[in-house]
């Protein structure tokens, strides 16, 4: 055996050599050696290849891969015996000061590799390597751990009770704080107890995540096609030193580290110490289905009709193909604008309807389009809370609610009429900023001082309101401009940062139909395809279909920009009162940019074109109607979808129409902000 062991000692040596390891060693070394100041131990980062390893020698390979602390314990030789022999630290005395961490760049692509966070047993009794995925749900504050610590015999006469660094204790992975520092050790020359040198403790950086397996995300959708069962279960993991903060919360991570499992009085925890962290980047499909290519060649004649088309037959699971057109385009245009980047162009939607229920079905449908579609339950929270740490440090761990698990998605909250005031107040900063900040108060957690902690949000909001819920709990005032609705209910300012307000276009006492018979069908047969066109673009077509067009990179073009400006320059100046001045808010420009992006991925086009911004424009303008009344562009109610979509003919129609308003929105933006220059037809 001590023969083997010196071959894959050797090994090592060769491997470090070659891949420039060594180099990388003599180098820390370096900085230690220049400090001039001893240590109770020497921390040392080796990148392992495995493959390049394997090649090198199996045994050695078999070795890291299934043996990982006996490993460590062979390139610790390694290392000491090179400090030595190149006299590249001077204060380092024994082998035991040597700590060595090995991160694997990555493990066989097999599954006994893979540690499933939602099967049963958790295998967490092996010490050896593991790979697994999932989401960041909870994160704890950074507090400190026990790397190393010296110790010294107590009886005054034992050549070890001073000067040598004989007794080192060094975390090792899956460890408590109590298995490195006790008072229970005992000298192994002459039996009497050992007893700390607190001089030269060696402290580092611990952080305590929570993850879950990101399957949990369809169980969060509300409703999903997949029929499959599984077992959800968090687990904990440990992140040390340099991997403290390199997780983000609601982020998805793949992990490579060593499960264990950590005694907490009675209560056993299992884990995993991460040695090595890598974000989970989504990759969309690079394709979409033969049929919507084929649909986009049959309409390339004009740049409004494939998008036009795509609404008039979304859905048609939920709502029968006609109804619902301009939310739908609105729902298909939030759903292609969404993406993890900062500054990315949101587009959040507020429905007031009448329909709730038949509105519910449809935007809950929608959001399973997407990996990152999240229906918040009401008896949770919406953005992330604090609360004490559940593994006995007393330390503050931030939990992932709705909002960080939509991220790079869509959140759909509900019926917003049900949240109380500090709710919405509460939504209303964060749709403002994207932005949300968790007070950790520090006299509760432990802490000097009271932290406060800034996360990003990454995603898009829906929400409806009930009209009618709305009339019966305000009373309502006569002063209504034409066109402006009763949303009394829901501030105005929380109004404003929503991107879209939409109206369905049928109130509940009129609905087509078309649409009773429908719910009637679906309620007899729920898995019945009631439309040709189900059959032709099924679900899976649009998932394929949306991740493609969210992922295409646009850019403006110089005359959608001049409309864009123009329009909203003009509407600056049409849309005033005395007292509070333009009652256009400063995002509406973002808003139309967003817009006219978002029709531009749907139509899977890279140039945004004047024709976006039209659509862009209509969608906006109405959205300014329902809010604060007509204007002096005075637009038709219900402008992007003035006639129902039945034939060739009717997109004829529908085409002239819209060629029409852009002349009218011409003629506004020259009457109204006569400095912008921009192209006639």
């Amino acid at each position: 055996m001590h023969r083997e062991i010196q071959k894959m000692r050797e090994i090592a040596l060769v491997y470090l050599d070659r891949s420039g390891g060594l180099h990388k060693f003599v180098h820390d070394c370096k900085k230690y050696n220049d400090s001039n100041q001893s240590y109770a131990i020497y921390r040392f980062i080796i990148s392992i290849n495995p493959s390049d390893i394997a090649e090198l020698d199996a045994t050695l390979g078999n070795y890291i891969l299934h043996n990982p602390i006996q490993a460590t314990q062979i390139f610790q030789s390694v290392c000491f015996v090179a400090v030595k022999t190149l006299s590249l630290i001077e204060q380092l005395q024994t082998e035991a000061q040597i700590s060595i961490l090995l991160k694997p760049t990555h493990l066989p692509s097999l599954p006994s590799y893979v540690l499933s966070l939602s099967t049963f047993p958790f295998n967490y009794t092996s010490q050896r390597f593991y790979m697994s995925e999932g989401i960041a749900i909870a994160m704890g504050t950074v507090t400190k751990y026990t790397q190393g610590a010296r110790f010294l015999c107590t009886e005054e006469t034992c050549p070890f009770s001073e000067g040598r660094f004989k007794y080192i204790r060094v975390h090792l992975p899956g460890a408590t704080e109590s298995a490195t520092v006790r008072n229970d050790f005992v000298c192994a020359l002459c039996s009497s107890p050992l007893q700390e040198d607190m001089k030269f403790r060696v402290l580092g950086d611990k952080q305590i995540v929570e993850m879950i397996d990101a399957k949990v995300l369809k169980a969060l959708k509300g409703y999903s096609n997949d029929k499959s069962h599984f077992r959800i279960q968090t687990f904990t993991v440990f992140l040390r030193d340099e991997l403290a903060n390199k997780m983000k919360i609601g982020d998805r991570y793949k992990i490579i580290g060593i499960p264990a499992c950590v005694q907490n009085g009675l209560q056993a925890t299992a884990c995993i110490e991460v040695n090595s962290v890598q974000l989970c980047k989504p990759n969309g499909p690079s394709f979409v289905s033969d049929n919507f290519k084929y649909l986009l060649s049959l309409t390339s004649s004009s740049c409004w009709r494939f998008t036009a088309i795509l609404a008039n037959i979304f859905a048609s699971q939920v709502v029968p193909p006609g109804t619902y057109n301009t939310l739908k385009l609105a729902v298909l245009l939030s759903l292609v604008q969404t993406c993890e980047k900062e500054n990315a162009d949101y587009l959040d939607l507020l429905v007031v309807t009448s329909d709730t229920l038949v509105i519910d079905r449809l935007l809950n449908y929608s959001i399973c389009l997407l990996p990152r579609g999240i229906r918040h339950p009401s008896s949770s929270e919406i953005f992330p809370s604090v609360s004490k740490d559940k593994h006995g440090t007393g330390s503050a761990s931030i939990h992932a609610c709705s909002a960080a698990l939509a991220k790079g998605g869509i959140c759909y909250i509900g019926d917003l009429s049900s949240y109380k005031k500090d709710k919405l107040e509460l939504l209303q900063s964060v749709l403002e900023s994207r932005t949300t900040t968790v007070f950790i108060p520090g006299k509760k957690y432990g802490e000097e001082a009271d932290q406060q902690v800034t996360i990003s949000v990454q995603t898009n909001f829906w929400s409806f309101v009930d009209v009618d819920s709305s009339s019966k709990k305000h009373t309502q005032k006569d002063n209504f401009l034409i066109g402006q609705m009763d949303v009394s209910l829901i501030p105005p300012n929380l109004l404003d940062v929503f991107g879209l307000l939409i109206y369905n276009e049928f109130p509940s006492c009129g609905l087509p139909s078309p649409l009773i018979h429908h719910i009637l069908k679906k309620a007899m047969n729920p898995e019945a395809m009631l439309y040709k066109v189900s059959q032709q673009f099924q679900t899976q077509d649009y998932e394929e279909f949306i991740l493609f067009a969210k992922n295409l990179h646009v850019e403006l073009s110089s005359e959608a920009e001049n409309l864009i400006q123009g329009y909203y320059l003009a509407s600056r100046r049409v849309r005033r009162d005395s007292i509070n001045g333009s009652t256009l808010s400063a995002s509406a420009l973002k808003i139309l940019i967003s817009l006219s992006k978002a029709h531009t991925k749907l139509s899977l086009r890279k140039k945004v074109l004047e024709e976006d911004a039209v659509i862009a424009i209509l969608l906006l303008e109405s959205s300014l109607t329902l809010k604060h009344g007509k204007s002096a562009l005075c637009i038709a109610p219900n402008p992007v979808f003035p006639f129902d979509l039945s034939d060739e003919n009717s997109l004829q129609q529908r085409d002239r129409y819209l060629r029409e308003c852009h002349h009218q929105l011409l003629k506004f933006i020259a009457a109204y902000c006569p400095g912008i220059h921009i192209n006639e037809e």
